[in-house]
């Protein structure tokens, strides 16, 4: 179905001893095929500065905007062909982490909570609760991770016409 890459590249610039002690930049970049390149570090949460940079995406950012991504562009799929026009999607995803059964942290949890303006006539409560079922059992990155995905009440927006 299809291959997805992306290469990922860091530099020490540290000392060996340095190194050893865990003095050494956690910066680093993650190069796209299509020719983006994003500036990367470990979670400032997990690492702090200066051997990790906030302004950066971190892996478990990254996470949580994957699965929002696919959420979303799953959604826009299965409301089109349900006969439903979006005029606009946002969502601010919340990703947790916690300590699994053995003591290692993991993103256990991640909550979606999109909001929907609609163009013309908009689906009823139970029809957009029954679009974000079938957008998470369809969506690509929702089966492919043991994180459990969340979707908070929709808060939609009046229909613009």
């Amino acid at each position: 179905m299809g291959d997805y890459r992306a290469r990922i590249e860091w530099e020490s610039g540290a000392s060996g001893a340095d190194f050893v002690k865990g003095r050494y930049t956690r910066e680093h970049r993650w190069s796209f095929d299509g020719g983006v390149t994003v500036p990367a570090t470990a979670s400032p949460h997990v690492v702090p500065a200066p051997w990790s940079k906030p302004g950066n995406v971190d892996p478990e950012q990254a996470l949580v905007a994957s699965i929002s991504s696919c959420h979303l562009l799953t959604f826009l799929y299965v409301a089109s062909k349900a006969g439903f026009a979006v005029a606009k999607y946002a969502d601010h995803a919340v990703g947790v982490m916690t300590k699994n059964e053995r003591g290692i942290p993991w993103v256990s949890k991640v909550t979606l909570t999109p909001e929907i303006q609609w163009l013309g006539k908009a689906p009823t409560e139970d029809e957009e609760h029954e679009l974000h079922e079938a957008a998470h059992e369809q969506c690509f990155i929702a089966q492919s991770v043991k994180t459990e995905i969340v979707v908070s009440r929709p808060r939609s927006q009046p229909p613009r016409d």
